[in-house]
């Protein structure tokens, strides 16, 4: 297993670039990495599996070939209905990511693959149930899902998650929901976090795989425009108002009549390909950014919310 340490002293900030449906690709993946944060994909953003061999390879080159890259990650589905599980975890054996995150069902059918050639498994969990089945499998972390994330998205605040989970759990304690600035970051952190997720605020980036329109609509648009519905999916999603309207969709009136769908298949305007998701964190993109630009920008912000964290805590000690 990966100590939380030894992942941690690679990273320049503590931060996973999400795996996004449709928007995480090797560009994004590797330049996070390259600039010091955990760089991650979901395996369906490939449609083949020759396809998925040929993202992890050029991960795994552009990541080796950086003296100071960070830990890299994939997103398994481990539910059932995943029928190409098995070749896919095949393809993980081979190139060996760092962090195997699971999602949709339990990480067991992962653990002895992944822990076999020194991998971390994390587990994406939305609810304190889900979390205890995780650690019970023995997992090395938990991603915890909380409200405000983008695409599906939890419910839990993210300071009562991660306090609940630090009562039972002394792994590493990933959070995720509308964090998109170094404040953000640090305020996890102190309270309890190792790591914490970033879905929204490298969707923007110039390496992301969103079509142009979709990462300006991210700028161009703030918290307001946020609609959380199961109207499109049949589970809570956070999804983009101008998107909603665009195609069709009343997002003040989004009632669920169809088959759970996770994936862009079905008839009409497609979900995630042509209906767009964003959290709750957008209101502080300005502008279409590299990752490497953002990274700065987060680095920046990270410092000086730690020096008013400092500094309080040393008034704090000096008035006791």
């Amino acid at each position: 297993m990966t100590s939380t340490s030894a992942l941690l002293e690679r990273l320049r900030l503590p931060v996973v670039a999400a795996p996004m449906f449709l928007v995480s690709g090797p560009d994004l993946v590797a330049a996070a990495c390259e600039a010091g944060v955990v760089g991650s994909f979901p395996t369906p953003n490939c449609r083949t599996t020759a396809q998925l061999d040929e993202w992890m390879g050029t991960i795994r080159d552009r990541v080796d070939a950086g003296a100071a890259s960070a830990p890299w990650a994939v997103n398994l589905v481990t539910h059932s209905t995943n029928t190409r599980l098995a070749e896919d975890l095949r393809i993980i054996e081979a190139h060996r990511p760092d962090i195997v995150i699971t999602a949709l069902g339990s990480p067991k059918p992962v653990m002895e693959v992944v822990k076999g050639y020194g991998g971390t498994v994390v587990a994406d969990v939305v609810n304190l149930k889900l979390a205890y089945k995780a650690v019970e499998a023995g997992v090395d972390g938990l991603a915890c899902i909380c409200t405000g994330a983008g695409g599906h998205t939890g419910y839990l605040s993210p300071f009562a998650f991660i306090s609940a989970v630090r009562q039972f759990f002394d792994g590493i304690v990933t959070v995720g929901g509308a964090i998109s600035d170094g404040a953000s970051i640090a305020g996890a952190v102190a309270a309890g976090a190792d790591l914490v997720y970033m879905g929204t605020r490298f969707l923007a980036s110039q390496e992301s795989m969103a079509q142009p329109e979709y990462k300006q609509m991210v700028v161009d648009y703030g918290i307001d425009d946020v609609v959380v519905s199961d109207g499109i999916t049949g589970t809570n999603a956070s999804w983009l108002r101008p998107s909603l309207v665009d195609n069709g969709y009343d997002p003040d009136n989004m009632a669920f009549t169809g088959s759970r769908q996770y994936d862009a298949a079905g008839d009409g305007p497609s979900r995630w390909k042509d209906v767009w998701a964003a959290g709750q964190g957008l209101q502080t993109i300005g502008a279409v950014s590299s990752v490497a630009e953002i990274v700065d920008e987060l680095a920046g912000e990270y410092a000086v919310a730690v020096d008013r964290l400092t500094t309080r805590r040393e008034r704090a000690q000096d008035s006791a």
